[in-house]
């Protein structure tokens, strides 16, 4: 298991792609789900300076907040109610560039100007979904989309 991450300074790929194995490398043969969505938040909140990082996971007919990195959240989501609801029911991932203009937008913290939402998908069905803000507007873009789904496609494969 990594003891820290080494942060780098440089593109957004060539801190994901340092970060990526580091990440690899913390979850290790940890099989626990809360300790590693833990650590996978904190890693990329570590890297990036994000508002806020954490995991929302399905339970029934209700996400409930998970690990996370950032302000208070809100607790329980809907499906199909705000991005992490809408990801959830679509089964894709979105990205909200200002989530003020997003429909039905919670709004958990006044700070956040801008959104990702990548599902984790096991079988067929999103068993949860990596949330992440940003205090700027227009904070995410393709390289965010790649690796994002790139570390929650290999998170799945581990659990």
């Amino acid at each position: 298991m990594a003891e820290e991450l080494v942060k780098i300074e440089g593109s957004k790929g060539e801190i994901y792609s340092s970060l990526i194995p580091q990440i690899k490398a913390l979850v290790g043969d940890e099989k626990d789900l809360v300790a590693n969505q833990a650590n996978i938040a904190a890693a990329l909140k570590h890297a990036f300076g994000f508002l806020w990082v954490g995991f929302y996971n399905v339970r029934e007919d209700m996400m409930i907040l998970g690990p996370f990195q950032g302000p208070i959240a809100c607790t329980r989501i809907r499906k199909g109610k705000g991005v992490c609801g809408t990801v959830w029911e679509t089964k894709k991932h979105i990205v909200v560039d200002n989530v003020d203009e997003f429909p039905g937008h919670i709004a958990c913290s006044t700070l956040s100007k801008s959104e990702i939402v990548i599902p984790l998908i096991q079988e067929c069905q999103v068993i949860a979904v990596l949330d992440i803000d940003s205090d700027q507007l227009t904070a995410f873009d393709e390289n965010d989309v790649l690796y994002l789904n790139e570390i929650c496609e290999w998170f799945v494969t581990t659990l």
